[in-house]
């Protein structure tokens, strides 16, 4: 049996925070105790991690990234082998991704695509979300086989008509569907097809530049789709997760919906907290950077998504993961920024921008872990083995100083990407350690993890409904 003692530091929780030694066994939390007694002093072990004004912190969970991502004629710039470490060097230890059905094939073809890119090569453990592109009876068959099996979540898309977009009619199948065999439907809501139109608007008009973006997907189209998905959701008798929400007027449809009762959820990511259409509008095609959809919002809308997130009405913060480098793949989008490929790298940023949050007064420290940690873990299935230090949990834990003060920069961090949407940004608190089911994965600021570590998790239904 193999034991580590992590000693002195503050264990903060979704629900607790308390100055206690945790006791580690075969990769899972054996105890806790609070320190300086005699049961923690008691412990003995091979490892002692001494944690002295540190925070000890579940790992992170990060319930939306895209490794290996295709999209826009190129590939997401992380690897599972670079994203997963990134991750590790952030303080997250599981990543739920994105398998990807294409349209005329099965899931189980997309799924099985997935697993071969991610086993063997990931530093944390991971799981999958279906991306359900072509809602048809075989489909809706394979969604009750594949709840069977672990993977509890189907991502539909009211953008990218062409690509991976569905219909109402599909939509409301699949919500049907899940409202029989337990599983989630994540949407990603902006009206696609409005949104076409006026991107085919801006170009005839020779608006070509980063900024049109986020000027064409509007945030009004934002609201309405989430508006049209929560009420197909409530017609299907599903609950439902909204993605990436970036609006004030889509914040404001969901706090209706879950004022009315319903199992309606929302996710946001740093980059709505953090960054803003400045970013977009930056000079030459330096805005390039920061394109993703849902997009960039004007910096006013920040204000109503940390309310969202301090009154639950935003649940969740991922990172929407999926980078490309500027050079040669936000290239592409020269001259036409509808060709330029969509996301942003965060993996590693998350826990960090988040603890600058509690340093800035937005949320709590609590809190931190619950919209990071706690909350995606039982959203999707994976409470209470992730996302809180409990005995039983997965040893799945971060030594994190919260005095250490980093500037965030492509020249320092370890996603395989060639800028840094956060480039410059002085943030206080750092990851020092990270275990990942009791292994060392960074130790003292260096990495100790490898490949293949990582293992696969099957998830249980939504832990979070009312």
């Amino acid at each position: 049996m193999s034991r580590t003692v992590i000693r002195g530091g503050l264990v903060i929780t979704a629900s607790d925070e308390m100055h206690a030694d945790v006791l580690i066994e075969d990769g899972r939390i054996a105890a806790l105790a609070a320190s300086g007694t005699p049961a923690a002093e008691a412990w003995t072990a091979e490892q002692v991690i001494d944690a002295t004004g540190k925070y000890v912190i579940p790992g992170g969970v990060d319930v939306h990234t895209h490794m290996e991502l295709p999209f826009g004629g190129t590939f997401a710039s992380d690897t599972f082998e670079t994203g997963t470490r990134a991750a590790a060097w952030g303080g997250t230890t599981t990543i739920v991704d994105f398998a990807v059905q294409s349209v005329g094939h099965s899931l189980r073809e997309g799924l099985d695509a997935w697993h071969a890119k991610a086993e063997g090569n990931c530093a944390v453990d991971y799981g999958f979300h279906m991306i359900v592109s072509d809602v048809n009876e075989e489909t809706l068959k394979e969604m009750d086989l594949l709840v069977e099996e672990g993977v509890t979540s189907f991502k539909q898309f009211m953008a990218y008509p062409g690509v991976f977009y569905s219909d109402d009619g599909q939509i409301l199948r699949a919500m049907q569907r899940s409202a029989d065999n337990g599983g989630l439907i994540m949407m990603h809501a902006e009206n696609g097809i409005a949104i076409d139109v006026l991107v085919e608007q801006a170009l005839a008009r020779g608006e070509t530049d980063p900024r049109y973006h986020g000027e064409v997907r509007k945030a009004l189209l934002e609201a309405e789709a989430t508006h049209r998905a929560v009420r197909l959701a409530q017609v299907a008798g599903a609950p439902l997760y909204v993605v990436h929400v970036s609006a004030t007027e889509a914040v404001a449809e969901l706090a209706r919906a879950r004022d009315e009762g319903l199992n309606v959820f929302g996710e946001t990511c740093p980059q709505y907290l953090f960054l803003s259409t400045d970013n977009l509008a930056e000079p030459g095609f330096e805005g390039a950077k920061y394109v993703c959809s849902t997009p960039l919002r004007p910096r006013e809308h920040q204000a109503k998504l940390w309310q969202g997130l301090r009154t639950n009405d935003l649940q969740v913060v991922s990172t929407d993961h999926c980078p490309f480098c500027f050079v040669g793949q936000k290239e592409l989008g020269r001259g036409d920024f509808s060709k330029i490929p969509n996301g942003l790298p965060g993996v590693e940023n998350r826990m960090d921008l988040l603890h600058q949050a509690v340093v800035d007064g937005h949320i709590t420290r609590r809190r931190w872990i619950e919209i990071a940690c706690a909350t995606p873990a039982r959203m999707f299935g994976m409470y209470p083995k992730k996302g809180t230090l409990a005995p039983g949990a997965d040893a799945d834990v971060v030594i994190y100083d919260p005095h250490a003060e980093q500037v965030l920069s492509a020249g320092t961090h370890h996603m395989n990407v060639d800028y840094s949407a956060y480039e410059g940004k002085r943030v206080t608190g750092r990851v020092e350690t990270v275990l990942s089911r009791g292994v060392p994965v960074i130790t003292e600021r260096e990495y100790t993890g490898h490949a293949g570590h990582g293992a696969y998790i099957p998830r249980s239904t939504c832990q979070y409904l009312t």
